[in-house]
């Protein structure tokens, strides 16, 4: 099975003004005469991490990577203004013109490959492949599956769903996400917080294959947690600014482009379904499903990754 490449540090970093209040952080690692490729984090919020950088070759591929609007060290810290699909969208091709770069890979996971879609349904004449994993098509039903009662994933992880559920009084748990919402908006700061940390216990504890309900998760530092909760309560309760289904009627703007799309079996953030719907509207896009969950870091995903942009490699680099 392959693995991540090596660790790798940015050859350089900048920042990018995209509004009157956004500014960028975006790193370059790898080759600057490689293979154009750009990394589109998940949460939305989540922000980028060092292992990002390994799932290309770091001597065919020139890798950007940046912080969406509102996450990691991109600024200000977890604002709402102006921060839409169609914003960071715009975004993209912002950082694409930027840099000079006629066409690239365009790499997302989770929510990125909800982006990955969108900027690629949007500008299909600059993208030269596609890899997607753990598929999120933004509908409501996703929504709900991880993040109110009446999904299925509390019955999967009822131990970190409990901590979840006891944040909110019993009268408001009909609607989680508004009720989660008010409070990652309190003019109380602990309050903020101590709901940031609450969702993303849940939703960090979650990703991987091997569970230990124990283990704190991904986003225990509360700033990640507060830009993760904060952003992710803002896009779902907004239907992630698509209309119904649109990622899926919209296809037909991609099909020719060679797409990989890698799901875990058992990923219960983002259930298999939403991967199975967009190889059947996609058919000509290469479906894996494999014996992992959610993490862009179970072996099995990593596999498929790493194989998958060795291959775009070696067609266009």
């Amino acid at each position: 099975m392959r693995e991540l490449y090596p660790e790798i540090e940015p050859y350089r970093t900048q920042r990018l003004a995209v509004s009157d209040i956004h500014e960028l952080h975006i790193e370059e690692c790898g080759n600057p005469e490689g293979l154009p490729v750009v990394f589109l984090h998940g949460g939305p919020g989540a922000g980028l991490s060092t292992f990002h950088r390994r799932f290309f070759d770091p001597a065919r591929y020139r890798i950007i990577l940046f912080d969406q609007r509102g996450a990691g060290k991109s600024t200000p810290h977890a604002d709402l203004r102006d921060n839409t699909t169609w914003h960071l969208v715009a975004d993209i091709e912002r950082i694409r013109e930027q840099f000079g770069i006629e066409r690239w890979v365009v790499f997302g996971g989770s929510w990125g490959s909800t982006l990955a879609l969108a900027y690629a349904q949007t500008h299909p004449e600059h993208v030269l492949g596609l890899v997607l994993r753990g598929i999120f098509l933004g509908s409501a039903g996703e929504t709900r599956w991880f993040n109110e009662l009446d999904g299925g994933a509390r019955w999967i992880f009822p131990e970190r769903w409990q901590r979840y559920l006891d944040l909110i009084p019993p009268e408001e748990r009909g609607d989680m996400v508004e009720a989660y919402w008010r409070r990652l908006n309190s003019d109380d700061e602990s309050v903020r917080v101590a709901a940031a940390l609450a969702w993303s216990y849940w939703e960090g504890g979650c990703t991987t294959l091997v569970h230990d309900p124990d283990e704190q998760g991904d986003y225990e530092e509360p700033a990640l947690a507060v830009s993760l909760a904060r952003l992710e309560a803002h896009y779902f309760r907004n239907n992630v600014f698509l209309e119904a289904d649109q990622l899926l009627r919209n296809v037909e703007r991609i099909r020719a482009i060679p797409a990989t799309i890698v799901h875990g079996r058992y990923d219960i953030i983002c259930p298999v379904k939403s991967a199975f719907d967009l190889a059947r509207a996609w058919p000509e896009a290469s479906l894996h499903v494999v014996l992992a969950g959610h993490s862009a870091a179970d072996p099995a995903i990593v596999d498929v990754l790493v194989s998958a942009t060795d291959a775009l490699a070696d067609q266009f680099a």
